[in-house]
């Protein structure tokens, strides 16, 4: 039967050739066929999709039980902290996944910061799934051993397999594994690397996790044994150091900032402020830091982890303490965050909202900045019009009081390219917290660093509540920085032996 005879059938009408109703009604079913075969080979993709998922889980499942089958030499070599590492990051997030859970192909995840993780304060409860299932070695995990062994690399071409199955890589857990494994490992280790890049990748976005899934993941990372790995350190800072240079740019100096300069903002970067004398005379000559590099350096955040720490003689040790935001370090608080301090960073807010801007008599603020001793203030001038004006209010208030403290200015064109470094790390808010900020200065300005009081959730590794700060429980504006994001980059540069990040108690002699 023809188109138009169909047509007159249904219609109950008998229409000439030429009437314009027949063609309507012949592009209306053409329409509705095509819509109909789009629906048909989208089902199909998703369907080659799932098959393609699920063929790169039983490929990657069936090299860890072929490995596990062959006699594996070397793997006496691995040191303790290597299985440690990689036992606690794929132990359990891979185990149920690994045994065939059918609870995948679910909605993607949240970021860190849902489900109960902190995201620019504090989450919310945080139900959602775990991916937790008693197993105590997944054959990944297995695997994962055996390639550190050295017993054999991954071929070629099952690598390239599991790269087109499992998607683009993340920063996430293979340097961990370098780090960790013995020498002359590497094509063992670089297939080792690309396949837990992969395997964290595809749990990331096939898998729902709670804060007590993340917190119980981080615990057992912190169970482990660390160790400072210089090879992996010595590549990230000189990264950090190519884009960034936070050692001759860090700060506004007369050397980096001449006198004349149009200088932009860092946000407001359409905006500039021309550099006089009066200004330039606020700026130090060079750096100020003529111990470059530190031993070993703190950087204390304000973390309510920190409370019950009893970190405070650890962090007083250090050769540089950085902190962040007029904190607290006197009375009882000192045991637990020390009083030692190098440089704190001043948010102009709380000039404005703590100081009154520092209008009238200015007794209050001096008597809280001398509890800090020789040490520098860095505030933000540059980075907002409205920065400048009460930063410049507080070096002429220290200017005037004749104090030992001195005034340093955050350099705005270091900020907008150690905020471009980060981005291409995943950590895209609006603008880098800084206490991320503070910890890439450190990790250029020192040899050894250990971060405190950096912490996103809203319970503590042993379950029980904490505040958002060890001194308040006051939670800052949502969406303006990213937390978790920035907490995860800690946490990988703690894995890979850059960095240590403090995930509790302190050990106290």
């Amino acid at each position: 039967m023809s188109n138009k005879t169909a047509f007159r059938k249904q219609a109950g009408v008998d229409l000439g050739k030429g009437d314009p109703a027949w063609w309507w009604w012949r592009r209306r079913r053409q329409e509705a066929e095509a819509a109909a075969a789009a629906a048909t080979r989208a089902r199909s993709a998703w369907e080659r999709l799932r098959e393609d998922r699920l063929r790169a889980r039983r490929i990657v499942i069936g090299l860890a039980d072929r490995e596990l089958q062959r006699p594996v030499a070397g793997l006496e070599e691995v040191n303790e902290p290597g299985r440690c590492f990689l036992g606690s990051v794929l132990g359990n997030p891979v185990a149920g996944w690994a045994r065939g859970s059918p609870r995948e192909y679910g909605p993607a995840p949240p970021p860190l910061n849902a489900g109960g993780v902190r995201g620019s304060g504090r989450g919310g409860g945080g139900g959602g799934r775990s991916g937790r299932s008693g197993e105590s070695m997944p054959p990944a995990l297995r695997f994962a051993q055996a390639a550190l062994a050295a017993r054999a690399p991954v071929a070629q071409d099952e690598t390239r397999l599991h790269a087109a199955r499992l998607g683009s890589q993340p920063d996430a857990v293979a340097p961990a594994a370098s780090a960790l494994a013995p020498a002359g490992h590497a094509r063992p280790l670089q297939a080792l690397g690309l396949i837990l890049r992969k395997i964290w990748k595809y749990l990331k976005e096939t898998l729902w996790y709670s804060e007590d899934d993340y917190i119980q993941i981080i615990t057992n990372i912190k169970n482990c044994p660390w160790r400072r790995h210089a090879e992996e350190y010595e590549n990230f800072r000189a990264k950090l150091a190519s884009c960034c240079d936070a050692v001759q740019t860090f700060v506004v100096s007369q050397n980096n900032t001449p006198m004349g300069t149009n200088m932009s903002y860092e946000v407001e970067s359409k905006r500039q402020i021309p550099i006089r004398e009066n200004i330039f005379q606020m700026f130090p000559v060079s750096q100020p830091f003529v111990n470059y590099p530190y031993n070993q350096c703190a950087v204390v955040g304000n973390g309510g982890i920190l409370n019950k720490s009893l970190c405070g003689a650890e962090i007083d040790k250090a050769d540089f303490v950085f902190r962040c935001n007029l904190p607290p370090v006197t009375g009882n608080a000192s045991k637990d965050v020390g009083n030692k301090t190098n440089l704190v960073t001043v948010n102009p807010s709380i000039i404005t909202l703590r100081y009154k801007s520092l209008k009238g008599k200015n007794t209050k603020f001096l008597e809280d900045i001398s509890n800090y001793g020789e040490t520098f203030l860095l505030l933000p001038a540059f980075s907002y019009r409205f920065n400048t004006g009460i930063s410049f209010k507080v070096y002429q208030t220290l200017h005037d009081s004749k104090v030992k403290q001195k005034v340093l200015f955050f350099h705005p064109t270091y900020l907008r390219l150690l905020a471009l470094f980060w981005r291409t790390r995943g950590v895209t808010a609006y603008r880098l917290s800084t206490g991320l900020m503070i910890a890439s200065v450190a990790v250029e300005l020192c040899k050894n660093v250990t971060l405190y009081g950096f912490w996103p959730f809203s319970k503590s590794i042993e379950k029980a509540p904490i505040s958002h700060h060890y001194y308040d429980n006051n939670l800052p504006k949502r969406g303006f920085h990213q937390m978790p994001k920035e907490f995860n980059q800690m946490l990988q540069l703690h894995m890979r032996g850059i960095l240590k990040l403090q995930l509790g108690k302190c050990d106290v002699a």
